[in-house]
């Protein structure tokens, strides 16, 4: 008897080693960290916890089971905030009943999720966060929850409470005897995609919780939870008969750890059945870039001319300094006038996001060519606009380029402000007044009723030629290499819309013309005050528009707001001609022996205010506010707000609502869309300013949508207070 209890005490007490010594060697068991839910998110295994992960924290995700294929992307947008979009393909229904237009499509639910942190963890609290989840989807899973999370040891445990999908069970409040959601509202409204306030934190609730283990063997986790939700009204019973029955309360699960870069996750759930699962991850705030660069210029001391006179340099030295402004301080292709004083540098910084890096290496550069100049002048343009400049004391400089004196920076010696016209006589320029590029191109959207994925991949071929500084000839030939729009069947609309069909036509451009020309258009572009800029255009302005329009941008030298105002007369084009355009509203279709109604001319623009706020809570953030007339004649408000990470990755969303009822509009019942914008110099070995843009769309509709114009001022005067062009933060 002695020998079993001493052999049990033994046992108890190897088990609760973890526990006692939690707080006595930090480095006894690997970091915890927190993981992925099965819906996308930190959590469990279903349910969610109160943890956030770090900030840019983002995570690509897909968890596979009988009845749902979860495809997740989940990003932690600040310390407080997580947001969350995913997929779910029902594997027991269909998208729609008729074979002819959705063929084999799986039943495609589109749900967006957001968690909010509301305490911290310290010693005596545990970290608490409010989260709804699918609060902008269809209804499907449908959630409320409030949950609190407290690490000891190894050991991460949960508690909370959950409403709607996450409560069904209704162990804590509602009556099952009367519907299996408790009277919850759970039909939806207008077409799918509204926010459905009214029945937040209604219905059944239910009290959940669960334990994370970070076993000693870093790459394993392990999981249990005590689930909150019965899935009695799951939509694959509730629409399809589906067997979902609940054997057991409790989900285990198990995580294996692939270094830093994601998870492997197997769970048994609800006492029946098993559950497969990848997670990919990446913190936007720690990418850096890995440079293969142009090494900085050594400041060379200037001995004077004992008479003295002043060093002349010939025309061949000036244009050995405009190559290396080019080549080194990335002022592209300069313009370099001078004086017995200044040297003024006109030209656009395409190298450095960070402009202290492209001052200190032209100052540098200058100074080594012309040291007797009091003061150097870095005009910066974009479109060949003056946007900014910079004037560098040669005096200051000097003590700078010496380190005479502790943390000696190029700011120090430099002042910002509004340009100026260059003073003394021009001594080298470019000749160089053509342009041409070459990118990819990629265009997608997600959760079709035809296709779960549409896209389309290509190249655009572009070219430009400036006569003088203010006007601009461009276009761009797209060459479509390969793409699924075929499946794109909207025809005519199905859901009984009657819009002009400014954007779903979106397959005969694209199928019908494999090479087509996307843009030619003149374009005028001046600045006509200190803070004032305009622009006009005309021509073919996109793939599916041209016409004729305007912008005025207001945007004061140095501060965190503009305003503007674009206004366009445009006409659909005619995707069966390279040139021509639609004369007929009224257009028939020889397929379905139907009507469908098409833009022949319109005014369409908005008034748009840009503001990055300066509070301590919403740090590094856009907000772009358009109102305005889209391309099928709706008015209404568009709201883009962005985030940009230390690296300089930007991650946006936008929600356009107009005067369209959700019948009107269709399904989705506004217009929206989730962006991600990449700075070129983090994934090449070369500095530059260039970035590249991923958008998501959740589905291709016609209310709601802009011109998609080949130039925006408030990009264009980027440099006036940087958000495109903001320098990594190391």
């Amino acid at each position: 008897m002695k020998k079993t209890l001493k052999t049990s005490l033994s046992a108890l007490t190897v088990a609760m080693l973890p526990i006692l010594h939690s707080h006595a060697d930090e480095f006894s068991y690997p970091e915890f960290q927190p993981s992925q839910s099965d819906f996308g998110g930190v959590g469990l295994i279903q349910m969610p916890t109160g943890r956030a992960a770090a900030e840019g924290e983002f995570n690509v995700g897909g968890t596979f089971n009988d009845e749902y294929h979860h495809y997740t992307v989940s990003l932690q947008l600040l310390p407080w905030l997580e947001s969350t979009i995913r997929y779910t393909l029902v594997q027991d229904l269909l998208y729609s009943n008729d074979p002819s237009f959705s063929d084999d499509t799986k039943y495609t639910d589109k749900g967006i999720d957001f968690k909010v942190r509301l305490l911290e963890e310290s010693y005596w609290i545990p970290e608490t966060s409010i989260g709804v989840r699918d609060f902008g989807g269809t209804g499907l899973f449908d959630g409320e929850f409030i949950a609190a999370s407290k690490h000891i040891g190894p050991f991460d445990f949960t508690v909370g409470v959950g409403w709607g999908y996450i409560g069904n069970s209704a162990n804590l409040t509602g009556d099952k005897t009367a519907s299996n959601d408790c009277n919850r509202n759970t039909e939806y409204k207008g077409k799918g995609g509204s926010v459905d306030f009214d029945r937040w934190f209604s219905g059944c609730s239910a009290v959940f919780g669960g334990v994370e283990y970070q076993s000693p063997w870093q790459p394993l986790r392990l999981k249990v939870e005590y689930d909150g939700n019965d899935y009695a009204s799951d939509f694959p019973v509730t629409r399809g008969g589906i067997d979902m029955t609940q054997d057991s309360k409790f989900n285990y699960g198990a995580l294996y750890r692939l270094g830093d870069w994601g998870d492997l996750r197997v769970s048994y759930e609800r006492g029946n059945t098993w559950t497969f699962g990848f997670n990919l991850n990446t913190n936007f705030n720690d990418l850096k870039a890995i440079w293969q660069d142009e090494p900085l210029p050594a400041y060379q001391k200037h001995t004077p001319h004992p008479n003295g006179k002043k060093s002349e340099l010939s025309n061949e030295e000036w244009l050995e300094l405009a190559q290396d402004l080019h080549q080194i301080a990335g002022y592209e292709n300069p313009s370099i006038y001078s004086d017995s004083e200044t040297v003024t540098v006109v030209a656009p910084q395409t190298k450095y996001r960070d402009r202290s890096e492209a001052h200190l290496r032209a100052g540098t550069l200058i100074a080594n060519h012309v040291p007797e100049a009091k003061e150097y002048r870095l005009v910066e343009t974009s479109n060949r606009q003056a946007v900014t400049e910079t004037r560098i004391d040669s005096e200051q400089f000097l003590k700078v380029a010496n380190h005479e004196y502790f943390d000696a920076k190029v700011e120090d010696a430099a002042i910002v402000d509004v340009p100026e016209s260059p003073k003394g006589s021009l001594i080298a320029s470019s000749d160089k007044d053509w342009d041409v590029s070459v990118a990819p191109t990629l265009q997608q959207s997600f959760g079709g009723s035809e296709n779960f994925y549409m896209f389309n991949i290509g190249i655009n071929a572009g070219a430009n030629y400036w006569f003088g500084d203010h006007v601009e000839l461009g276009g761009s030939v797209y060459f479509n290499i390969y793409d699924n729009y075929d499946k794109f069947l909207y025809e005519v609309p199905p859901d009984g819309t009657d819009l002009k069909r400014v954007r779903t036509l979106v397959r005969q451009y694209i199928n019908d013309n494999p090479v087509r020309m996307n843009n030619l258009q003149l374009t005028w572009m001046d600045r006509l005050g200190d803070n004032w800029y305009s622009q006009a255009y005309g021509g073919y302005l996109e793939m599916m528009f041209g016409g004729v329009g305007s912008e005025i941008l207001y945007r004061p030298q140095g501060s965190n707001w503009a305003v503007g105002v674009d206004a366009n007369y445009v006409i659909q084009r005619d995707p069966d001609s390279q040139f021509g355009f639609f004369t007929e509203e009224v257009q028939f279709d020889p397929i379905t022996n139907r009507d469908y109604r098409v833009q022949t001319g319109a005014i369409t623009g908005h008034a748009t205010v840009y503001y990055q706020p300066q509070w301590e809570w919403l740090p590094n953030t856009l907000f772009k506010i358009s109102a305005g007339q889209y391309l099928t004649e709706d008015k209404g408000v568009t709201v883009d707000f962005s985030k940009q990470f230390d690296s300089g990755v930007i991650a946006g969303a936008f929600i356009a609502q107009t005067n369209l009822s959700a019948e009107e509009f269709g399904e989705g019942s506004y217009n929206k869309g989730f962006y991600v914008s990449i700075p070129f110099d983090i994934m090449t070995v070369k500095p530059s300013t260039n970035r590249a843009t991923i958008s998501w769309l959740p589905l291709t509709r016609d209310g709601g949508q802009m011109l998609n114009r080949k130039y925006q001022l408030f990009s264009v005067t980027d440099a006036r207070y940087p958000w495109y062009g903001r320098k990594a933060i190391n």
